[in-house]
């Protein structure tokens, strides 16, 4: 399916999205509400494979909560049952746990561990990376040639991941877009790649004569 037509009100979506942080109470859930919905529908994954990822979330970071508690702060992200580890933790010990204890989650099929050995990061530094993470969304939204929907950011310490189900174009493209965005220190393909023909993908934009 082509999603093209759906970049002007993705650009609404994501800019909504953001608004609603700033907000409360009921109005908040409703364009938080509605993003999700559109996003959804607009998934390169199955319905089943997004609820897949969704409860591997959910597992993962309460198993990861009772095994740092106050000593680290580690992000869970499940794209296509494939797990990303990013954050801080207290020692190499603490860092293989953590991969132990989310690959022996129902339906794992990998876990990429990216966990730094540290101290948690700052308030300061996690608002940082988020308002990093809002920006290349936006990009992405704002760049024809790919669908914004296609793409998982994350942020960590300044560092961008990226997973999706994309082709080699749209994934170069993403990352090039991401490489542009202020704040960007480096940027981490963890693609799952699909051919130019596959009807999910973006077609290109014709060319100029």
């Amino acid at each position: 399916m082509n999603t093209r037509p759906l970049t002007g009100l993705m650009s609404k979506i994501v800019l909504g999205t953001a608004l609603a942080a700033s907000l409360s109470g009921c109005v908040a859930m409703a364009v938080g509400g509605a993003a999700t919905a559109v996003l959804s529908a607009n998934d390169r994954r199955t319905l089943g494979m997004q609820t897949e990822d969704k409860a591997i979330n959910v597992k993962a970071e309460i198993k990861m909560q009772q095994l740092t508690g106050e000593n680290g702060h580690v992000n869970v992200t499940s794209y296509n049952r494939k797990v990303l580890l990013t954050g801080e933790v207290r020692d190499e010990a603490m860092k293989q746990a953590a991969e132990r204890e989310v690959r022996a989650i129902d339906n794992v099929v990998s876990v990429i561990n990216e966990l730094e050995i540290a101290g948690p990061s700052s308030y300061t530094s996690r608002s940082n990376d988020a308002l990093i993470t809002t920006k290349v969304k936006a990009s992405l939204v704002d760049k024809k040639t790919v669908s914004a929907t296609a793409f998982k950011v994350t942020t960590e310490r300044g560092v961008v991941y990226l997973q999706g189900l994309v082709t080699q174009r749209e994934g170069n493209i993403a990352a090039d877009v991401a490489k542009g965005v202020a704040g960007v220190n480096r940027v981490v393909k963890i693609f799952e790649y699909i051919a130019e023909e596959d009807p999910r993908a973006s077609q290109p934009a014709p060319s100029q004569s």
